[in-house]
């Protein structure tokens, strides 16, 4: 596979509307508890995609290594070095902004108020107990998730490698060792609600989405073409179950977490199709002139994916000030279209800002092109 692949960024850029756009829906009370409700409530897709992401991208240096056969597992000190500057930095600058903004501007939400919830966010433990969330950084759950995920990876791929595959490229087995550590997730869902209050929001229940985009690692150094029709293909089955999860018989109510574990279960493996869906015409072909290829890897989405990150951590407190402060909308009332719309205008130039401030060292070496751009070898 080419090192870097543009449309993968501006899948990410895509992502970060959807959550957006999600957000917008509901905070301006369009979570509805009928399909079209529901539908705005799935935009969320965009948390599994980037999870997705993240297992594709950051497995493949384990995947190589069987490839190569040398046995030498990645340097971990470059990794988790790699791994914390370009995710910490900018986030406890955000945490930090959100904290500091409310001690001048009323909360109507005591959550995760407080230096117990400072530093349960600056630490990405709030998702670890009840009323730690922050109002302007609920997002950042997700981010306490993907942050156990980098811990636990490069465990999972030394098992993965030296005692399943005893370094040696072995697919099968590596595919079946990857369905069990993906088994955890479905199991997880069902016996979380006997465990603790917020055990549905940790880790083990959205492991299967980053094992999702492991696996789909595997099948691309497996494959030896990707048929013209397989994009079409798969972006069908993606739209297809995005639907699907929309029904209220199928999806459970407008919430990420369903009460049902049922519900919960289903609506869980179907973001897991969508986000896989979504990237399989990427990775198997990442070269392809298709119009999915062509739209996502356009300067525009690029540049905008560069940025998605940034985008992700301030756009919610940039909504939050702008609904409630500068329109003055009634709580859960509005547009959303206005509401999306204005926050992207303000969070984009934000989010560019944050970017260029912090050094972040990932567009090193770079030419301006390639700046932003994903590089597969490093996940950046």
């Amino acid at each position: 596979m080419q090192s870097r692949v543009a449309p993968l960024t501006g899948l990410r850029a895509l992502a970060a509307a959807a959550v957006c756009l999600t957000h917008a829906a509901f905070s301006t009370g369009h979570y509805t508890d009928d399909f079209v409700g529901h539908l705005w409530a799935r935009f969320e897709i965009g948390v599994p995609i980037f999870f997705a992401l993240s297992g594709f991208l950051l497995f493949r240096p384990w995947v190589r290594l069987l490839q190569d056969g040398t046995g030498h597992q990645p340097d971990l000190r470059r990794y988790a070095w790699h791994r914390f500057r370009r995710v910490v930095p900018a986030y406890w600058v955000v945490v930090v902004f959100v904290y500091a903004l409310g001690l001048v501007r009323h909360e109507p939400n005591p959550s995760g108020s407080g230096i117990d919830g400072l530093l349960r966010n600056l630490t990405f433990t709030q998702i670890y107990g009840f009323g730690h969330l922050r109002v302007g950084l609920t997002q950042a759950w997700s981010l306490a998730v993907e942050m156990a995920f980098y811990l636990a990876l490069p465990l999972i791929g030394w098992v993965l490698t030296a005692l399943v595959c005893r370094y040696r490229w072995r697919p099968a087995r590596l595919l079946a060792g990857l369905a069990v550590v993906g088994a955890i997730s479905p199991v997880w869902i069902m016996i979380a609600p006997d465990i603790e209050r917020t055990a549905r929001m940790w880790p083990p229940a959205y492991l299967w989405w980053f094992v999702g985009g492991m696996a789909l690692t595997v099948a691309v150094a497996l494959a030896r073409r990707w048929p013209r029709w397989a994009t079409a293909a798969s972006l069908a089955l993606a739209v297809a179950a995005f639907l699907v999860s929309a029904l209220p018989a199928i999806g459970g109510p407008p919430t990420m977490v369903p009460a049902s574990q049922v519900e919960a279960l289903v609506k869980s493996g179907l973001y897991l199709v969508i986000a896989v869906a979504l990237i399989a015409p990427i990775g198997f072909a990442p070269a392809s002139r298709s119009l999915y290829h062509r739209v996502l890897g356009s300067r525009p989405m690029v540049w905008l994916g560069g940025i998605s990150y940034e985008y992700f951590l301030v756009h919610l407190i940039v909504m939050d000030v702008l609904l409630l402060d500068v329109f003055e909308w009634p709580i859960f009332t509005g547009s959303i279209a206005i509401a999306f719309l204005a926050t992207s205008a303000v969070s984009i130039p934000l989010a560019w800002a944050l970017r260029a401030a912090l050094p972040f060292g990932d567009d090193e070496g770079r030419t301006a092109t390639q700046k932003g751009v994903t590089d597969v070898r490093t996940g950046a």
